[in-house]
């Protein structure tokens, strides 16, 4: 069995300061894409927290832009647009708008510019080559490049400053959608449309598309969609047309006039004037019915983003799904990591399943796959690498291609709602369930057996953990105190019988020793060693809290505790507390914790996505048989260490021979040295760097090899 190693020290996370001083830590997290802009086969991709993406759709060629591996100067992107000269024009949420050509970024914000805010919401480029920006709250920009020039409501005919959206006509007018209505800007005089004044349906604006006929569309946040002719007004919506849901998010029309229309939870819509055509999940490939923004192309394929990550293609015929970001975690709500025997991860979130292998990404839900529920809460794998997979709908086995679906309907699972998994070695599945009616389940595959309060010593129907120790006990967390189970023998341990602090017990693990380690949801911590309870709590101990969901040992014995407020590690005397403020943990809240085969901590929190976490580095491993050793992309990794002194390693690879340049820049874009400049096999290689005589500061590299060509951001400090 092959083995390969992707080496990461890059911190992934909302704060350039983390990536700084962490490299022991990675962060993935929910990118839901923002906006989009297409460049030749190039798609550009605006994330509202993972930066900007370009996909390449002929290659699936994929490049990564972040505050720390480039000059943007913003992780949350909210508008793209591209010039002639192939400017890309970024606006970002805080840190106002970026130029990037392609090797340098300029940032124009309130500091340094005409730019009255940073919170930028749209960008539009007219044909003299004019940038007219949309603010919040502070009005519209105009920038020709040199000068800068600003509308607001106190100089000129704008009902209200929050300039939502940005459209521009063959005659040079500006549509601008805001909340107060739209608003016509010929370059003098201003005319406000409202719902006062014309048919304009909602004052809320979020899109505006115009045809060849000069037709304006506009889709609003509650009315609906109307086109308005320069005289009259026509409205749509679902009282008076197919139209699928009133609130619109874009508007795209083709080459024949159609127009693409995403809404909310309504699919997409295709209306050529009189017929309506209804795209959603039920009768398409559209892998979310909240459709964001739609890009048509050259070929006359459409690129959609829903609410789900990624895009779906659709040729008119075929729909496809591609999963292009650095990180297609579905949510920020992690439940569950399991690690399987080629040493991926599946991840249960509360919007689906996600397989992480350490590169790719693949995610299921309900509307790609037979999950019978997005919210996944439990994983288990058994000897035949088949997933178990606990849900809020029921129990659904996953043999790799085929889905079976266990409910309260087909199986004898008294509840449909998941809350732990355990797998013995016989191979049967005991499934703990979660509300009043459920309890502890036993299925070998044939028969099911339920055991709840009525017909045997389980002291609770709300099962949150299950473990099994070597000698085939369960041992058992309820909302009414510990259970073990020794065949047919019950024995109940709880606040009033043991020293057990808390009823509600949420996790047990169980180490070499055969000592368990129970985490309670109020009482702290507890070992038990069958005779004696130890209790470690906030007043006693350096837990940072007394509310633990999940607790895992490594190899050398320390136990990791997922608390209500951050992380803990116990070597049996000391305590050492991660959370935000000191360390790359994204949120307080850590759900699950799990330890690869390399030492790395898999930390699922409730709100800030997945993290890992290793002392040494992360070091992310996937077993596989199949493996190519020739790597499928061009690739420019980060630099290590970085910040670094007084050298550092740079990574990249090459899918096929070609000719490599990899140089060093200066800040000002001055070339420093040149490390690589010949031709190259396909494979991964590894050049380090030794400046003398160089000051610290941020340091640029770039690879260009053939057509790609990637510029990543270092820092050497001395």
């Amino acid at each position: 069995m092959n083995k390969f190693y992707i080496l990461i020290y890059l911190v992934l996370t909302l704060t350039v300061t983390v990536y700084a001083q962490n490299p022991e830590w990675m962060h993935y997290e929910y990118t839901p894409i923002k906006c989009t802009a297409i460049e030749g086969d190039d798609i550009w991709i605006g994330t509202f927290f993972g930066g900007l993406t370009k996909y390449n759709k002929r290659t699936g060629e994929k490049t990564h832009y972040n505050t720390s591996n480039s000059g943007l100067p913003d992780n949350f992107i909210m508008a793209i647009t591209i010039d002639n000269e192939g400017n890309k024009w970024i606006g970002t949420y805080q840190f106002g708008l970026a130029k990037y050509n392609g090797i340098d970024w300029i940032v124009y914000n309130k500091s340094n510019s005409g730019l009255p805010n940073n919170n930028i919401t749209d960008i539009k480029i007219d044909n003299e080559g004019n940038k007219w920006i949309g603010t919040e709250e502070c009005g519209l920009a105009k920038f020709n490049g040199t000068d800068w020039t600003v509308y607001n409501i106190s100089n000129s005919g704008l009902p209200n400053n929050n300039i939502r959206l940005i459209a521009i006509d063959n005659e040079g007018n500006k549509w601008l959608g805001t909340d107060y209505g739209l608003v016509k800007f010929d370059g003098s005089d201003w005319v406000n449309y409202n719902t006062t004044n014309s048919g304009l349906p909602d004052n809320n604006i979020r899109v505006i598309a115009i045809d060849n006929e000069g037709n304006k569309w506009i889709g609003t946040e509650y009315g609906g969609l109307a086109k308005f002719n320069g005289t009259d007004w026509t409205v749509y919506n679902m009282s008076n047309s197919d139209l699928p849901s009133n609130t619109i998010y874009d508007i795209k029309i083709d080459n024949e006039g159609n127009k693409w229309i995403g809404t909310n939870n309504g699919g997409l819509s295709k209306f050529n004037g009189n017929d309506w055509i209804v795209y959603n999940t039920y009768n398409s490939g559209l892998q979310d019915n909240l459709v964001n923004s739609i890009i048509i192309d050259n070929e006359d394929i459409k690129w959609i983003v829903t609410g789900s990550l990624g895009l779906t293609k659709f040729d008119n015929q075929n729909w496809n799904n591609f999963y292009v970001l650095f990180s297609s975690l579905p949510n920020n709500m992690v439940f569950e990591i399991e690690m399987d025997n080629e040493g991926a991860m599946w991840i249960g979130t509360g919007k689906g399943l996600a397989k992480f292998n350490g590169t790719d990404w693949v995610i299921y839900n309900t509307s790609n796959s037979g999950l019978p529920s997005n919210w996944v809460r439990t994983i288990a794998t058994d000897n035949e690498g088949n997933k178990w997979i606990g849900t809020s709908g029921g129990l659904a086995k996953f043999e790799g291609k085929e889905w079976i679906v266990y409910n309260t309907l087909n199986s004898g699972l008294p509840d449909n709602e998941i809350y732990s998994l355990a797998i013995d070695g016989e191979g049967n599945k005991w499934i703990g369930t979660g509300t009043y009616r459920g309890g502890l389940t036993k299925y070998n595959g044939i028969d099911w057996v339920v055991y709840n309060t009525t017909n045997s010593g389980l002291p609770n129907y709300t099962i949150y953990d299950i473990k099994i120790d070597n000698e085939g006990n369960k041992w058992i967390g309820t909302d009414d105190g510990l259970a073990k189970l020794d065949d047919s023998v019950w024995t109940v341990y709880n606040m009033s019988n043991s020293g057990l602090p808390d009823n509600e017990v949420r996790t047990v693990v169980i180490d070499n020793n055969g000592d368990k380690w129970i985490g309670t949801y109020n009482g702290g911590l507890t070992k038990f060693n069958g005779t004696d309870w130890i209790v470690y709590k906030t007043s006693n101990s350096g837990l940072p809290d007394n509310r633990i969901y999940d607790i895992n040992i490594d190899n050398e014995g320390n136990k990791w505790i997922g608390t209500d407020l951050g992380l803990a590690k116990f070597n049996g005397t000391d305590w050492v507390k991660y959370k935000p403020s000191n360390s790359g943990l994204p949120d307080y809240e850590v759900r699950t914790v799990v330890i690869d085969n390399n030492g790395d901590k898999w930390i699922g929190t409730m709100y800030g996505g997945l993290a890992i976490f290793n002392e040494g580095g992360v070091v992310i491993s996937v077993d596989d048989n199949n493996i190519n050793n020739t790597p499928n992309d061009f690739v420019l990794q980060q630099n290590y260490p970085n910040p670094f002194n007084p050298n550092t390693t740079i990574s990249f690879s090459l899918p096929r021979q070609t000719f490599v340049t990899l140089k060093i820049y200066d800040i000002l874009g001055k070339e420093i040295t040149t490390l690589v400049n010949e031709e190259l096999n396909a494979g991964t290689y590894q050049k380090d760097w030794h400046p003398a005589g160089l000051s610290s500061g941020i340091y640029f590299y770039r690879l260009q090899a053939g057509s790609y060509t990637q510029t990543r951001k270092m820092i050497m400090v001395k």
